[in-house]
């Protein structure tokens, strides 16, 4: 029987456009809605959130895309 490996990582994606809890809100559920996102915390004051996730299933392209499509800026990681 294969074991599957899992790399745990963490980045912080660089959030522009959220405004109020709302916005938080929704990029919280946006990213904990991604297939191996495991945490999201994200700050209104530093526009940044923090995600704990898999990646061996999901990358910082596929997280980017997923905010950008509610309408906000992801204007870099780290």
């Amino acid at each position: 029987m294969k074991r599957r490996l899992t790399t745990y990582g963490k980045t912080k994606l660089d959030v522009k456009g959220m405004m109020g809890d709302h916005c938080k809100n929704l990029v919280t559920k946006t990213l904990n809605g991604l297939d191996g996102v495991s945490a999201v915390s994200v700050d209104l004051k530093t526009g940044e959130a923090a995600v704990d996730y898999d990646e061996t299933k999901v990358q910082y392209d596929k997280m980017k895309e997923a905010v950008e499509e509610q309408g906000y800026d992801v204007v870099g990681q780290h």
